[in-house]
């Protein structure tokens, strides 16, 4: 399931992506245009900025804003930042792998196989998905 944090970035980077001078826009009116808690919200783009997807300015005039076009902003890219992995289980990791402490036989894994198939689809929606696709 898609936690609150990452629904909530992608509607803000949508909302910022929508913006077509790029200004810095101010978390107030993202959080009240996108009805998410101020607070929460600054918390989710602080996020968004220290991995370089997201800008800011300070005092007036300032806010937070895209730095790369909507269109060069992958999904793939945004999941990670947010939700962490794209797959559910770490021994189907293509960036986090891990062995799992229960399994002897990955390759005969049911689970492993399994989840194999759902990452490969969500990275086929992800990956063929950007920002500007959001808000076309």
């Amino acid at each position: 399931m898609l936690s609150k944090k990452t629904k909530y970035g992608l509607k803000a980077l949508a909302y910022l992506a929508s913006k077509k001078d790029r200004q810095p826009v101010q978390i107030a009116e993202i959080a009240k245009h996108e009805n998410i808690s101020q607070k929460f919200l600054e918390s989710i783009l602080l996020s968004l900025r220290k991995t370089g997807l997201l800008g800011s300015k300070k005092g007036k005039g300032g806010g937070y804003y895209l730095i790369k076009k909507p269109s060069e902003v992958l999904m793939t890219d945004v999941m990670r930042i947010l939700e962490g992995p794209i797959a559910m289980v770490p021994c189907v990791s293509l960036n986090f792998y891990e062995k799992c402490d229960d399994c002897p036989d990955e390759g005969a894994c049911s689970v492993h196989k399994l989840m194999l198939q759902v990452r490969d689809s969500a990275l086929e929606v992800y990956r063929n998905n950007t920002l500007k696709d959001l808000i076309s």
